[in-house]
């Protein structure tokens, strides 16, 4: 909010919508709502997104599945680990009995070993039991430090019985970006909307409680400017969303 010339009260009213409000909310629904240009909705929006990563936040822990997933894209093409003109990402949540604890999501570059052993290096602390399939990219983490079950998958039906928490939370994760966002998320910005998820997700049982600390993550994180925001397209400004996979990493 700094040198915001929008009144502190719209800051509240975003902050306030976009963490209670169960589906989230799209720039041009908070431009409707709130009667502001669409290029201010979005730009307050991804400041918002942008404090909903605090630094150095803890890593999961105990049993954790991790899978990736592609998402969006408009070219038709193959798909599985190879889908044209899509996102890739990589996804780690808890496993605590039945129900589902934190997730993590991450934007990555392919779904080589050093990319998804980095991924669960990052977001997983050592030592935790990792569930996954049998993808050879998993083949490292028992090396880095991690119990390793590789689940042998078999028919693709079978993958939401061995990793049934992460694949929904895959599947809520998609119904979000279309019904909220319609399926229109730029790629260079999947990352913030993966924080905003996430975000939410951890804080799904206390939506007052993911309000206050949004505020409070507000004075801790310096947000984009204007030209961080829409240079992050063309890849020629020092910003980044928080947690994306740094510039020149496994170009």
């Amino acid at each position: 909010m700094h040198r915001s010339k929008m009144p502190l009260r719209l800051w509240f009213w975003a902050a306030y919508l976009v963490t209670t409000h169960t589906p989230g909310m799209s720039a041009l629904q908070f431009s409707r709502q709130m009667d502001l240009h669409y290029e201010t909705a979005f730009q307050m929006l991804h400041k918002l997104r942008a404090a909903m990563v605090k630094e150095g936040h803890d890593r999961i822990r105990g049993t954790v599945e991790v899978d990736e997933t592609y998402i969006g894209g408009q070219r038709t093409g193959k798909g599985g680990r190879g889908a044209y003109g899509k996102v890739l990402v990589a996804g780690a949540i808890e496993v605590r009995g039945r129900q589902a604890g934190r997730i993590r999501l991450r934007v990555i570059r392919s779904a080589s070993g050093d990319h998804l052993t980095g991924f669960v290096k990052a977001t997983v602390e050592e030592g935790s039991r990792v569930m996954t399939d049998a993808w050879k990219g998993y083949a490292g983490l028992r090396s880095a430090g991690y119990q390793h079950t590789p689940q042998i998958e078999g028919e693709k039906e079978r993958a939401m019985d061995i990793l049934p928490h992460i694949h929904i939370a895959f599947s809520n994760l998609k119904t979000w970006l279309l019904g909220t966002h319609h399926g229109s998320v730029q790629q260079q910005h999947m990352q913030a909307y993966l924080n905003e998820f996430t975000f939410r997700f951890n804080r799904r049982q206390t939506p007052m409680a993911a309000f206050q600390t949004v505020l409070g993550l507000i004075a801790e994180r310096k947000g984009p400017t204007y030209g961080g925001l829409y240079g992050v397209a063309k890849g020629d400004h020092e910003w980044q969303h928080p947690n994306a996979t740094p510039r020149g990493v496994g170009s």
